[in-house]
């Protein structure tokens, strides 16, 4: 089972999501930015080198929210989903095609990847 990460970041009461890009497995599905653990690294770790590949943010890595365990066609993942703060730079995009920050009633009407939906459902039910 392949272990991924995903940064739930929050600022002024959005959520930042993104949109997979059109050339990546399950295209134009919306998710959590994050990405594959390699090997010897830590979740932490993870989430602060694809957050950093993919939208060229520095994050903080805060508390742990939450796993979700999906079985797609081409192999299981355990989403392994943490709180982030922004820490430095502005938002430039290499792997997705858009980005939005929306609000917690916005969330569930955006096409999310299966293995996000969990996640969302949770952090709908926390923050409201």
């Amino acid at each position: 089972m392949k272990k991924v990460t995903a940064a739930i970041i929050i600022k002024n009461n959005l959520i930042l999501i993104a949109q997979r890009g059109k050339n990546e497995k399950l295209a134009g599905k919306w998710e959590f930015p994050g990405g594959k653990i390699e090997a010897n690294e830590t979740p932490q770790q993870c989430l602060k080198r694809e957050i950093k590949e993919e939208l060229d943010l520095e994050i903080q890595v805060g508390k742990f929210f939450d796993e979700s365990i999906y079985t797609y066609p081409n192999g299981k993942i355990k989403l392994l989903a943490y709180f982030a703060e922004i820490v430095n730079g502005d938002i430039k995009l290499s792997v997705h095609d858009e980005v939005k920050w929306v609000s917690i009633n916005e969330i569930e009407t955006f096409d999310s990847a299966p293995a996000d939906i969990l996640l969302v459902q949770k952090l709908k039910g926390e923050v409201q």
